[in-house]
């Protein structure tokens, strides 16, 4: 399954799209529409570029790629494409090894909707401290997820 127009716009939504560097809300160098830059942990010295539009959404639709096949790997029950699309957004979001890990996996794949949906909006928080930001786009998410 691939990631929906619907899906990609979410995730444009919450990461934004910036044609030069900048830090994201913990800290790491990001471009793009979410694209971590390197290990995101300082800016190469070599990196002195504007991207262009198109180049941003290159990248986006390089680094969703990687996300669809982990959300299809982890996640064994059947999905809408809402739903593919809403995971795809928590997992480009907060990583794979997040999704593999969590009791949200578990419950998606167990059946468990209810279940689900009271853990994902529970994911809203950065150095312990919900961001406003974070609840926004899993509240987004579920909405995606349940419709």
């Amino acid at each position: 399954m691939k990631t929906s127009q619907q899906g990609l716009k979410l995730i444009e939504r919450f990461e934004g799209l910036s044609l030069t560097p900048y830090k994201d809300c913990v800290g790491l160098y990001t471009i793009g529409v979410g694209h971590l830059i390197g290990d995101g942990r300082s800016l190469p010295s070599s990196w002195n570029r504007t991207l262009t539009v198109n180049e941003c959404y290159e990248l986006l639709a390089s680094d969703v790629t990687k996300f669809e096949l982990g959300v299809a790997r982890y996640i064994t029950a059947k999905l809408t494409q809402n739903q593919f699309d809403a995971l795809v957004s928590f997992a480009f979001n907060l990583g794979l090894g997040t999704l593999q890990r969590s009791s949200l996996r578990q419950k998606i794949n167990r059946g468990d909707k209810k279940g689900a949906i009271k853990t994902w909006l529970k994911y809203n928080k950065a150095g312990g401290q919900v961001v406003k930001g974070l609840d926004l786009r899993r509240k987004a998410e579920v909405s995606l997820f349940l419709s």
